[in-house]
C-alpha cells in the first residue's frame, strides 16, 4: 500500500518586516514566535493527503509502542543529570533583537532573559508611548531585580529602540499619530526606519523575537 502524494502543500512563511533592500536578519537567523493556526492548518492540509488510514494507524501505533520505550531508557539514563540553567545552547558572540519589551513582566522580557544567560547580546524595540517611562526605569534599577541571570550577573541591554509595528513606514503614519505628544522626541520608530537605525548600528542580528501584544498586527 502506498500514501498518495500530498501535492499543492505550501509551507507558510512570515512576512518580513522590510523589504530586501533593508534585510538586517543573516542567513539562517532564527526567528522565534509562530502563529499556531498556521502551524493547525499546516498539519490538516497534511494528514487530510494520507490514505488508507487503518493501515496508518497500525504502523503509527507499532512506532508509538517503540518511541515510548526508547522515551522511558533515555529519562532514565538521564535521571542523574542535573538541570541545566536556561537555553542549553551557546549564543556567545550572537545578537538578539526582541520586539516587544516595555518592562519587565512578560514573555519579551523572559525571553530577552533566556537568551542573554545563553550569551547573546540583547536589543530591544520597545512601544514609542512605553519608551520614556522604560529607559528612566532601567537607569533608576527599577528591573535589576528581575535582570538577574542564573550565574548571578545581570542581563545588560545594549540598546533600546524605539518601535511601533502597526506601521510599517513613515508614509503609512498618519497625523494624528504624528502629531500625538506621546510620539514626541521619538523617531525612526516605524518597522523600515527602526530595521535601518539596526542595520547602521550594529550590521546585522541573529536572533530576532516576535513578542508584540498590543496592536492590530497581532
Amino acid at each position: 500500500m502506498t500514501a498518495t502524494p500530498a501535492y499543492g502543500f505550501q509551507v507558510p512563511t512570515a512576512r518580513p518586516y522590510a523589504s530586501s533592500s533593508h534585510r538586517v536578519i543573516k542567513p539562517g537567523a532564527a526567528i522565534v514566535g509562530m502563529n499556531s493556526k498556521d502551524a493547525a492548518s499546516a498539519k490538516l492540509a497534511s494528514a487530510s493527503h494520507i490514505a488508507y488510514a487503518p493501515s496508518f494507524q497500525r504502523n503509527f501505533r507499532s512506532s508509538s509502542v517503540k518511541l515510548s520505550k526508547v522515551v522511558t531508557k533515555a529519562a532514565a539514563d538521564s535521571s542523574n543529570i542535573k538541570p541545566v540553567s536556561g537555553l542549553p545552547i551557546d549564543l556567545k558572540g550572537k545578537r538578539a533583537f526582541i520586539a516587544g519589551v516595555a518592562d519587565d513582566n512578560g514573555y519579551g522580557w523572559a525571553i530577552a532573559k533566556s537568551l542573554a544567560a545563553a550569551g547573546a547580546e540583547i536589543l530591544v524595540g520597545t512601544w514609542v508611548p512605553a519608551l520614556n517611562i522604560f529607559e528612566s526605569s532601567l537607569r533608576r534599577g527599577k528591573f535589576d531585580q528581575s535582570r538577574m541571570l542564573p550565574d548571578g550577573s545581570l542581563m545588560e541591554i545594549t540598546k533600546v529602540y524605539p518601535l511601533d509595528a502597526v506601521y510599517d513606514s513613515l508614509d503609512n503614519v498618519p497625523d494624528d499619530v504624528k502629531t500625538n505628544k506621546r510620539y514626541a522626541g521619538s523617531s525612526n520608530w516605524t518597522v523600515q526606519e527602526a530595521a535601518e537605525s539596526v542595520k547602521q548600528d550594529f550590521g546585522s542580528i541573529d536572533v530576532l523575537v516576535h513578542s508584540l501584544a498590543n496592536g492590530p498586527e497581532v
